[in-house]
């Protein structure tokens, strides 16, 4: 079986309303779990594939709840994860009108990989692949595997993070470079690219060498490009009942990411090269699983991570999606 490692952010999302007055008190906020990798990983574990997350927090409280809900899911925290100053935390501000703006007190970094000659596939994501001084030690990791397996990356822009599309767009076409899949939301594209379409810079960044590149958009459907395809494919969402759209881009990933493992195009060298000959017909059933899961998670509240049963009950509804 493939071995899985995810790198990449798990946190604690903290929940608040603002107070007329334009304050907020913490200590009336919700916490939860969080962070786009450590979601990506608990999707491709709950679909069969164990998985593996390396990532940053302390030895405290917080951190623990992160562990509880990892193991849950099945999904194995590397050792060394746990040696920051503190857990990060992302304090969501929601207005009258349920808006939100952020706050972030990090601290980022990661561990060294077990085995890395053993890593079949890697999954790197969101403010941990450019934010430093981790972001160095994803790059290392990254052209390590590059060589031994595959790669995929959602850039996930986090612009209070990042700060400017200026700051980090070299850093992110860099591993662009290095990947096998890409994801990004058309949001995504809209902020490192604000006066480009996205079907260009879909074309751009297949250019510069994956052999797959997605952008979801929403309600949309997905755009797809295949380098070993001239046109671009779009593909329908699920029609569901919206219950919230958390967590959907990484549910799309995770369906993604085992759906294209299952059918050997990820994994290995040899993994590498048949994704790069692939066309459109080939990874279908891939492709249409992302869209069962994203559908599926956006049906349930918050970033639910959908079984290998209910994506099957959903292609019995309809086989125009095995």
């Amino acid at each position: 079986m493939t071995r899985f490692v995810v790198i990449g952010e798990a946190l604690i999302d903290l929940i608040v309303r603002e107070e007329a007055d334009g304050t907020f008190d913490a200590s009336k906020g919700t916490e939860v779990v969080g962070g786009s990798p450590l979601n990506v990983a608990a999707g491709v574990s709950q679909l069969g594939y164990p998985t593996e997350l390396a990532t940053w927090f302390a030895q405290d409280d917080r951190a623990q709840r992160i562990k509880e809900v990892a193991a849950a899911q099945n999904v194995a925290i590397i050792p060394g994860s746990d040696e920051a100053t503190r857990t990060t935390v992302a304090t969501a501000i929601l207005d009258s009108e349920g808006r939100a703006r952020y706050e972030f007190d990090v601290d980022w970094n990661i561990p060294e990989i077990p085995d890395p000659a053993g890593v079949g596939h890697m999954h790197i994501g969101s403010y941990g692949a450019t934010l430093e001084p981790g972001a160095t030690r994803v790059l290392r990791a990254v052209k390590r595997q590059a060589i031994n397996g595959t790669v995929s990356y959602d850039p996930n822009a986090r612009p209070d993070l990042m700060e400017s599309p200026e700051k980090v767009v070299e850093r992110i076409e860099e591993l662009i470079a290095l990947s096998d899949v890409v994801k990004a939301s058309d949001e995504d594209i809209e902020w490192l690219y604000p006066d480009t379409p996205v079907e260009k810079v879909i074309r751009d960044w297949i250019k510069l060498g994956p052999s797959m590149v997605i952008v979801t958009r929403g309600p949309w459907g997905a755009y797809v490009k295949l380098e070993n395809e001239r046109d671009m494919l779009v593909v329908d969402p699920l029609n569901v009942a919206l219950a919230d759209t958390v967590g959907a881009g990484d549910s799309f990933m995770a369906g993604l990411l085992a759906g294209l493992t299952k059918l050997g195009y990820l994994g290995s060298p040899e993994a590498k090269a048949r994704l790069r000959e692939a066309k459109f017909a080939d990874v279908l059933t891939a492709l249409h699983q992302a869209v069962i899961t994203a559908g599926l998670t956006v049906s349930h509240d918050g970033a639910y991570a959908p079984s290998p049963a209910e994506v099957a009950d959903v292609i019995t509804t309809d086989p125009r999606l095995a």
